[in-house]
């Protein structure tokens, strides 16, 4: 799945829990930090055409969809959380998430599917895969994305709260103030 969706899919779980903003956001972070590794894909396509191509995105993308990155991620917001072991948990449950949308529908454009190396680098044993997963740009990942978009500025307009949140306060009003204004300002 996009980004787009990972980062919607951590709001959506993050947004009714009642934990601080930092906390929040690191639970939105882990929806999408395991794709960090996707960066690879610049130096890959500008250096494409070179003598020594760096493949650091074919060779390395998912390599951190893994349970060890995911234990890292987890233990890192647990020394800064405040609220320790739900931010922790939230957080550990937002990765997985990601793995599983992932799993899901992140075929490649060549029909190759890509399968999660879980417990790399200690083990090869497991690979998360699904022989029905469906394309990246597949009609369910549109879905999905255009249902929790959907959910977003439902949250936005009834209870005030979007993900400009995590970013300003003020800038999450206005967003809040022009939904409102725009469909009736029944919530205040």
């Amino acid at each position: 799945m996009s980004p787009v969706t990972h980062f919607l899919a951590g709001w959506l779980l993050a947004a009714p829990m009642r934990i601080s903003g930092r906390e929040k956001v690191f639970i939105v972070a882990a929806a999408v930090i395991p794709d960090v590794d996707g960066l690879g894909i610049i130096p890959e396509l500008l250096t494409r055409n070179s003598a020594h191509p760096l493949l650091w995105f074919s060779q390395y993308h998912h390599s951190l969809h893994t349970l060890v990155f995911a234990l890292v991620v987890t233990l890192l917001c647990w020394c800064m959380a405040e609220q320790r072991w739900k931010t922790a948990f939230l957080v550990m449950l937002s990765f997985h998430f990601h793995l599983l949308c992932d799993v899901l529908g992140s075929r490649g454009p060549d029909g190759d599917s890509w399968p999660i190396p879980y417990l790399s680098p200690i083990s090869d044993s497991l690979a998360l895969s699904w022989h029905g997963q469906w394309a990246l740009n597949g009609w369910q990942n549109i879905l999905i994305t255009a249902l929790m978009l959907s959910a977003t500025f439902w949250i936005a307009y009834r209870y005030g709260s979007s993900p400009l949140e995590l970013a300003s306060a003020r800038a999450n009003r206005r967003f809040v103030h022009v939904l409102r204004s725009r469909f009736g300002n029944r919530y205040g």
